[in-house]
């Protein structure tokens, strides 16, 4: 719908000023529970690993230099005191059982030494010390690979031949699988106890956005849960929640009780305004102060009322067309109305309505322009995303930023300029009350060039 009726007031940009803010790293708590308990888990998991590595190596290194000073003395008694048969089984049972060979030490052998290592340093050291400084420890000879022990026997050398894996320490690869299943198992339990601390929370934040929103009875926490702080919580907000729904049904029943009390006074004032006043100006007057009274009643029966929203899809520009039909032939408004067509939201007609005519009507009343007794009132609507944002603003003096937040606090009036005009203070809680329970949002603002902007945020529907 884009139509113009009578002189419209000219174009200007957006009311809202957007401040920037300091970029933030957008965890929730969640994320950082379960980064910092990560961070430390692995880091304790990569430091207990490590020690145990260094701790590790001058036990192993002692075992196993006493496992092969054994086997050359086992090797060396066998060589003295056996006899022929004997010591030649003997060997055999060695190389079959234990992997060992005794073979001759010639001057001629091409002896490697063994490679430098920290394991392999101490288990050098440790033999040298158990059999003696003169043992040579080798690597390879002639060409043949193993861990080769040098001794002596009555001026005979001999070398003792075994699997050199003896002296092999966990290389660097399974170190890494290590300190990965390690980093592992600590996210996973990170991301446990973050879960066990974030759920109650989220089921917090959502019992929070249910009472908010009115709902007291879905807003309940489970008082049954295992942990004994999060059961005192859920018990706490459940009795708070209980406390605000009695108070509310109170506050609803009080004012609804007082606006139906009040009706019956006014009728009869109304009737004897009528049949007891001569005077035709005086009777107008009197009228008028009774009809404003029954006004503020209804405004209080508005505000009392449960809320019923049923959200479907609206076409707006058939709302807004409804509820400027009105006011299109008065000679207090000039409008400009530039509503697309084609815009669909997701709200209840007859609420949406009823916010409509409430901003048209607040700015009819408290937004004329200051130089004559008009309100020039403009309407737009556009999408942005998600979103529909509906625009009402006028050319009056508009309001104090001071005060702007507080506009739409039940009986709160704003200064002077606005207030003129007589009213209950309830129709801008009456509009947020009922935006909000729609799933939308209503933002007030001052115009750039005068005056104030309402803007009602609605869920679109594409």
């Amino acid at each position: 719908m884009e139509q113009t009726e009578k002189t419209p007031p000219a174009p200007a940009p957006s009311a809202r000023v957007l401040v920037a803010q300091p970029a933030r790293l957008g965890l929730n708590l969640f994320w950082r529970t379960f980064i910092m308990i990560g961070m430390l888990l692995t880091t304790s998991a990569v430091g207990w690993l490590m020690t145990v590595r260094s701790v590790d190596l001058e036990p192993r290194a002692t075992q196993t230099a006493q496992q092969i000073a054994s086997l050359v003395n086992l090797s060396r008694a066998a060589l003295v005191y056996s006899d022929s048969i004997t010591r030649y089984a003997l060997i055999k049972t060695l190389a079959e059982e234990e992997g060992v060979r005794i073979l001759p030490r010639e001057r001629s052998d091409v002896v490697v030494d063994m490679p430098r290592g920290q394991l392999a340093d101490r288990v050098t050291k440790e033999l040298r010390t158990r059999l003696g400084s003169q043992t040579v420890v080798a690597s390879s000879v002639n060409g043949e690979q193993g861990l080769w022990i040098g001794f002596d026997i009555d001026h005979d050398a001999y070398w003792l031949l075994t699997n050199q894996s003896r002296l092999n320490q966990m290389d660097g690869t399974t170190w890494l699988v290590w300190v990965l299943m390690a980093s592992l198992l600590s996210l996973a339990g990170a991301a446990a106890m973050a879960g066990l601390v974030n759920l109650p929370l989220k089921q917090l934040l959502a019992a929070i956005g249910k009472v908010h929103k009115g709902d007291f009875q879905a807003g309940q926490l489970d008082e049954s849960v295992t942990t004994k702080e999060i059961r005192e919580v859920n018990i706490g907000f459940n009795r708070m929640a209980e406390q605000m729904a009695k108070v509310e049904q109170e506050r609803t029943v009080m004012l609804a009780g007082l606006s139906h009390d009040l009706r019956t006074p006014l009728a009869r004032l109304r009737l004897e305004v009528e049949m007891s006043v001569p005077d035709a100006e005086a009777q107008k007057y009197m009228a008028a102060d009774i009809e404003q009274l029954d006004g503020i009643i209804n405004k209080f029966m508005d505000y009392a009322r449960p809320d019923s929203a049923h959200p479907t899809i609206v076409q707006l520009a058939d709302v807004v067309q409804t509820c400027v039909y009105p006011y299109l032939n008065s000679h207090e408004m000039m409008m400009c109305i530039d509503v697309p067509d084609a815009l669909r939201v997701k709200a209840d007609e007859v609420e949406l309505a009823r916010v409509i005519s409430n901003l048209i009507e607040n700015a009819r009343r408290y937004g004329k322009s200051p130089n004559s007794n008009i309100t020039e009132l403009t309407i737009t609507a556009k999408a942005e995303g998600s979103v529909v944002h509906l625009q009402i603003y006028d050319r009056g003096n508009g309001v104090p930023a001071a005060i702007l937040s507080r506009l739409t606090q039940p009986f709160f009036r704003a200064d002077e300029a606005r207030t003129s005009a007589a009213g209950s203070g309830l129709g801008l809680a009456i509009v947020k009350k009922v935006v909000e329970h729609m799933g939308g949002k209503l933002m007030l603002g001052n115009h750039e060039q005068g005056g104030l902007v309402a803007d009602v945020i609605l869920p679109r529907v594409k």
